[in-house]
């Protein structure tokens, strides 16, 4: 397995890829598969996924589907169950910033996955708070004739 050993990968990115029959430099290498993958963890769909590492969607799913793809299978599916999880369950004690939920964001270099580093996902506070003020002012609405 060529996955440089970083502590901040996910579980899904660390897989044995298909090993292809001959090189192909338009072909799917062991880095654009794990770069697909981590594009579903991001939550893309499989299209936006093949779209990012300048593959089609018919290519992917024949990679899923050779023989020895059985890994790539498995990080694709895993990839996708973490897209699905609520940010405010993947946290865990001390990645979150003052109580904003945070995002997993990938980090590369020369167009190569070198990790992911944590961000506060500063749009879903602001959701909350809006949601929040919402609410006061309904409660303002409601209690105003009372004075």
């Amino acid at each position: 397995m060529d996955t440089p050993d970083f502590p901040d990968f996910p579980d899904f990115l660390v897989f044995t890829p298909v090993p292809s029959k001959r090189r192909r430099a338009d072909g799917w290498t062991p880095d654009g598969q794990r770069r697909f993958v981590a594009e579903l963890g991001r939550g893309a769909s499989v299209s936006e996924a093949a779209r990012a590492v300048h593959l089609s969607r018919q290519t992917a799913h024949a990679l899923r589907s050779r023989s020895g793809g059985e890994g790539f299978a498995a990080a694709w599916d895993a990839a996708q169950a973490f897209a699905r999880t609520p940010p405010r369950l993947m946290n865990a004690p001390g990645t979150s910033f003052g109580g904003v939920d945070t995002l997993l964001v990938p980090r590369t270099y020369r167009g190569r996955l070198i990790g992911f580093a944590l961000r506060p996902d500063y749009q879903h506070a602001n959701r909350q708070l809006f949601r929040l003020d919402r609410l006061c002012e309904k409660g303002r609405a409601g209690s105003g004739d009372a004075r």
